[in-house]
């Protein structure tokens, strides 16, 4: 996954919040657009977009982009930094058994997770799907056992940190499905029936999810804030030629400038893909 794009009101409030409270570097910053990562990897884009309003209730679009923390002691100091700076955003956590992750939204309401995953080793595979759960996770037990006195400080800010996954809000599963496992190329690795699916690449438990649970029947998209567009990085330059073919043959309009792939799911959420060595 790179990085997600969040079409933003108040720009230097959106950016003092990715810095500040999730703990995110400033990357690069010239006129309308802000590029916030670590060690040197966009995680999330902003782009002032003050003409454009908040989407109406129940519509498509982001339901959170999923920040993934090398390790349990980065990843407690950003939730420490949310409980100093920014408590009122937190909006629960859970333990995944893949992963360890707390919730948050961001002052325009976008959803934000940050997470740790357990090692590969430790998950569960039953016939080709992956055990998920939602179990009770205290946030003040984890900084309890993982907030040292560097990550307190500041001392895991250099840290890598990514995109681990994006989760949508989409109209219904059987239409994101046919989408982005059969048109796409993602491997399902779980289902909540008609109310979730859970997509991924090389065996990850989950590069991208899409619920219906606040969006059921939504149809497209109309220009709103919030989700600008997702970026997949491919493996090479066949591979992204071979998703732009079996796209086509699907039916989708693609667009191929010789660097990029872009394409709209059914909801109009724009997706960039992008390969080393293209273009």
């Amino acid at each position: 996954m790179g990085a997600v794009t969040l079409l933003v009101g108040d720009l230097d409030g959106m950016t003092a919040f990715y810095r500040d409270v999730i703990t995110l570097q400033v990357l690069s910053a010239e006129g309308d657009e802000v590029v916030l990562g670590r060690a040197g990897r966009p995680v999330v884009i902003l782009k002032h977009e003050p003409a454009l309003r908040h989407a109406s209730p129940g519509a498509a679009g982001l339901f959170h982009t999923a920040i993934l923390f090398e390790t349990q002691e980065a990843l407690a100091a950003a939730l420490y930094s949310v409980a100093q700076r920014a408590p009122q955003t937190f909006t629960g956590s859970a333990d995944h058994l893949v992963s360890q992750a707390f919730y948050l939204t961001d002052p325009e309401g976008n959803g934000v997770e940050l997470y740790w995953d357990r090692a590969r080793t430790e998950w569960s595979w039953t016939h080709g799907s992956v055990e998920m759960a939602t179990l009770y996770l205290d946030p003040n037990g984890f900084l309890r056992e993982h907030l040292t006195e560097r990550a307190a400080s500041g001392g895991t800010g250099q840290d890598a940190a990514s995109v681990g996954h994006v989760h949508l809000s989409v109209g219904d599963v059987a239409s994101a499905r046919a989408f982005y496992v059969d048109a796409l190329g993602f491997d399902q690795t779980a289902e909540l029936g008609n109310q979730a699916l859970f997509v991924s690449a090389g065996g990850y438990h989950h590069h991208m999810a899409m619920n219906v649970w606040n969006s059921r029947g939504a149809g497209p998209r109309m220009p709103a804030l919030g989700l600008g567009r997702v970026d997949l990085t491919l493996p090479d330059a066949d591979s992204l030629g071979e998703l732009a073919e079996r796209l086509r043959h699907h039916g989708l309009d693609v667009r191929d400038d010789g660097r990029t792939v872009a394409f709209d799911d059914p909801w109009r959420n724009l997706l960039h893909a992008t390969a080393p060595g293209r273009g």
